[in-house]
C-alpha cells in the first residue's frame, strides 16, 4: 500500500512538474511550430524551391580525349609520329536543346513548387485541426467531468435525509436505495468522462508537443460565415494542388510539342601533331532530325494532351466534392446548434424547475425522496446534454472553419 502511495504521488508530482496551461490560440501555433508533419512539409517546399532553380539549364559540357589518324597498317602502322597525319585529340563539346524545351521544364518545375506548397497547406490545416479539436475536447471533458463531480456531490447529501425519512416512517426502505442507484449510475458516467479528458489531453500533446497540458482561456468564439466559406473554395489547398496539376500537364504537353523541334550541339577540339607538323584546331556543330515525328512525337503529344485533360477532369472532380462536403457540414452544424440551444433554453429549463419543484413537494410531504432522485437524475442528464451539444457545436466550427475557411490567428 505505501509503494502504491508513493509511485502515485510521485506519478502526479511528475505530471503537475511538466504541466503546461495552453489557451486555444497558443495550442495551435504550438503544434504548427512544433508538429514534425509541418517540418516534412516545409522541407518538400525548400527541395521543390532547389530543384526549380536548375530546371531549364544548360546540359553539363562532356570533354573529349582521343587519338586521331592513328595507323594500323602499312609502314606506318601502330607508330604515333611515322605517319604525318596521326595527332592526340582534347575536345570540348556542349548540347544546346531548344529554347522551347527549356522553358517548359521551368514550367513543369514552377508547377512542382505549387503543389509542393498546396501540400504544405493541406497538412499545416491537419495539424491545426487536430490541435483545436483536441483542445476543444479537453476543455468541453473537463467542463463536463465538473459538472457531474458537482451533482453527485449535491446527490450524496441525500442518503441521511433518506435514512431520516425511513426511521420517521414516511418513506420506504427501498426507496432511500434509489440514491445509491442513481449515484452508481453517475460514477460509471464519471469514469467515461475521466477516460475522455484522458484521451483529449493525450491527443493535445501528441499535436503540441507539450508533455501534460491544460485548458487555459475561454472557448473561442468562432462566427462562421457560410458565404465567406464557400466563396473560400476556389483558395482551398486541394483545389490549388488541382490547378498546379493542370499546369503541370499543360508544361508536359509544350515539352513534348518541343520534341518536334531540333536541338543543336557545339564542339571545340585541339589537335597536335608531331612537332615536324603544325597543330590543328576544329570546329563544329550538330542539329538533331526529327524526322519521323508521326512515329515518335506525335504520339507523346496526344498522350499528353489527354493527361491534360484528365488533370482538368480531376479539378472539377474536387471542387464538387470539396462544395458537397462545405454543404453537408454547414447542415450538420445548423443541426447540431439547433439541438443545442433547444437543449439550452428547453430542456436544462424545464429540468431545472422540475428538479426545484420536486425538492420544493419533498419538504411539504407532497413528493417522495425517489421523486426527487428522479428529478435530480434528469437535471444532471440534461446538463450533461447541454455541453455534449455545445462541444458538438464547438467542434464543428473549429473542422469548418479550419478546413475550408482560413486561419489567421
Amino acid at each position: 500500500m505505501r509503494a502504491s502511495l508513493m509511485l502515485a504521488v510521485a506519478a502526479l508530482s511528475t505530471s503537475a512538474a511538466h504541466a503546461e496551461s495552453l489557451t486555444y490560440d497558443q495550442a495551435i501555433r504550438g503544434a504548427v511550430a512544433n508538429a514534425p508533419g509541418a517540418a516534412a512539409a516545409r522541407a518538400g517546399v525548400t527541395a521543390a524551391q532547389a530543384e526549380a532553380g536548375a530546371a531549364g539549364s544548360l546540359p553539363d559540357p562532356r570533354l573529349s580525349i582521343g587519338v586521331d589518324n592513328y595507323p594500323i597498317s602499312g609502314p606506318p602502322a601502330f607508330s604515333l609520329s611515322r605517319d604525318d597525319m596521326t595527332m592526340a585529340r582534347v575536345g570540348f563539346q556542349q548540347d544546346l536543346p531548344n529554347l522551347a524545351k527549356r522553358h517548359a521544364a521551368q514550367a513543369q518545375a514552377q508547377s512542382a513548387i505549387v503543389t509542393a506548397q498546396a501540400t504544405q497547406e493541406v497538412k499545416l490545416r491537419q495539424i491545426r485541426l487536430g490541435a483545436g479539436q483536441a483542445w476543444i475536447d479537453l476543455a468541453y471533458a473537463s467542463r463536463r467531468l465538473a459538472a457531474i463531480d458537482a451533482i453527485i456531490t449535491s446527490l450524496r447529501a441525500l442518503p441521511p435525509a433518506a435514512r431520516t425519512a425511513v426511521s420517521s416512517g414516511t418513506a420506504r426502505p427501498a426507496q432511500s436505495l434509489g440514491i445509491d442507484q442513481a449515484i452508481a449510475g453517475l460514477e460509471d458516467r464519471r469514469d467515461e468522462l475521466v477516460a475522455a479528458v484522458a484521451r483529449a489531453r493525450a491527443m493535445l500533446a501528441r499535436w503540441t508537443g507539450v508533455q501534460a497540458p491544460e485548458i487555459a482561456g475561454d472557448v473561442p468564439a468562432i462566427d462562421l460565415a457560410p458565404v465567406r466559406l464557400r466563396a473560400a473554395l476556389e483558395q482551398h489547398p486541394d483545389m490549388i494542388s488541382a490547378d498546379a496539376g493542370i499546369r503541370r500537364a499543360q508544361a508536359d504537353v509544350d515539352a513534348a510539342r518541343a520534341e518536334k523541334r531540333p536541338d543543336w550541339g557545339a564542339e571545340v577540339a585541339y589537335q597536335r601533331r608531331d612537332p615536324r607538323y603544325g597543330d590543328m584546331i576544329s570546329a563544329g556543330v550538330s542539329m538533331s532530325l526529327p524526322l519521323f515525328a508521326r512515329s515518335r512525337q506525335n504520339p507523346r503529344i496526344a498522350a499528353r494532351q489527354s493527361a491534360e485533360a484528365q488533370a482538368e477532369a480531376q479539378r472539377e472532380e474536387t471542387r464538387r466534392t470539396l462544395a458537397a462536403d462545405l454543404e453537408a457540414a454547414l447542415a450538420d452544424h445548423q443541426m447540431h446548434h439547433s439541438q443545442w440551444q433547444r437543449a439550452q433554453r428547453v430542456l436544462l429549463t424545464l429540468a431545472q424547475e422540475r428538479a426545484e419543484l420536486e425538492t420544493a413537494s419533498y419538504s411539504a410531504g407532497r413528493a417522495s425522496l425517489t421523486d426527487v432522485i428522479d428529478a435530480k437524475a434528469a437535471l444532471a442528464d440534461a446538463e450533461l446534454t447541454s455541453l455534449e451539444r455545445e462541444a458538438q457545436v464547438a467542434s464543428d466550427a473549429v473542422r469548418l472553419t479550419i478546413t475550408f475557411g482560413s486561419y489567421d490567428r
